[in-house]
């Protein structure tokens, strides 16, 4: 008995080894095509999907990795982009040519707004937490040194723009983990037009595929950071089901990308199974079947006035 319990022991050290040693640094590029543009607009976009960085002062490997990352047509980024107060300078330095060549767009999360503190690890697994009084951060500096940098705050507004012909309606809701997001700005003004929600929890994506948003991006889960064979997530500290805590998730005509992350909470130092991606996101024209529209703003196209 006594082997077996030594090398089951040494088993879970290795593991633990593993996943803060290197999995947590593993960083990877992961390339998604989506059908999902008009066919009458920009024949192609793509799309960096940014999130979860937690950067500190110490994150050097995770700086170099953002180094050589491609710049795209369009990047957004879904929160908790550090994971210290005093790592919003090194923060905005390193996000600082990843901008977008065509727009540039960010939310916060909760570790933006306040700053982190160590947790017992089994209260994620609660469904109710009791809140504990935080300590503000240093989010009004975070957005206006990367609003200096030309990137747009999307905190609870709605915006029309343009991209290389494809018109756009953005939505952006602050962090719906601490309820600061307000839903009264979701609802859809232009439905004819590309419909693109950023949000940092991925908590109100039914609420938002059903008011026709063609593609809703999303961080905050970590992907579940712990992942084990057959089970998957163990939790996400969201309320969607663990079987999508990450990827692309078809959700009735409307797709949801929902990242990994590439950082953890500095007291949180491990990822196992589950490693740390960013993702650009190809939108390409969609094909849609005769006679019936794929999204919601293809059937909004089509639909004749009053």
């Amino acid at each position: 008995m006594l082997p077996w319990l030594i090398a089951v022991a040494a088993l879970a050290v290795a593991c633990v080894a593993y996943g803060i040693l290197i999995e947590r640094r593993w960083y990877r590029l992961v390339r998604r095509r989506i059908p999902i543009l008009p066919t009458d607009g920009a024949p192609e976009l793509t799309m960096l999907h940014l999130s979860d960085l937690h950067l500190t002062r110490r994150s050097r490997t995770m700086r170099g990795f953002l180094s050589g990352l491609p710049r795209c047509d369009v990047c957004v980024v879904t929160g908790d982009i550090v994971g210290e107060p005093e790592a919003v300078e090194d923060a905005v330095d390193a996000l600082r040519h990843l901008r977008g060549t065509r727009a540039s767009f960010f939310v916060l999360g909760s570790n933006d707004y306040y700053v982190p503190r160590p947790l017992n690890y089994l209260r994620y697994f609660a469904k109710r937490r009791r809140q504990r009084p935080a300590q503000r951060g240093r989010a009004p500096e975070l957005i206006a040194q990367l609003e200096a940098d030309g990137w747009a705050h999307l905190r609870n507004v709605r915006r029309a723009i343009s991209l290389g012909g494809l018109e756009i309606e953005v939505l952006g809701l602050d962090d719906p983990h601490i309820g600061r997001q307000d839903l009264r700005v979701a609802p859809r003004e232009h439905p004819q037009t590309f419909g693109l929600a950023v949000v940092h929890s991925p908590d109100p994506a039914p609420e938002l595929a059903a008011l026709g948003y063609d593609l809703m991006v999303f961080g905050h889960t970590h992907g579940g950071q712990v992942r084990l064979p057959l089970v998957g997530a163990l939790v996400t500290n969201s309320d969607m089901p663990r079987r999508i805590a990450s990827g692309l998730v078809r959700m009735g005509n409307a797709y949801a990308h929902i990242s990994r992350g590439l950082g953890t909470s500095k007291y949180a130092p491990f990822r196992f199974l589950c490693r740390p991606e960013v993702t650009v996101l190809e939108l390409v024209p969609r094909a849609a079947s005769p006679g019936r529209p794929s999204s919601p703003a293809a059937r909004a196209r089509r639909t004749p006035a009053p």
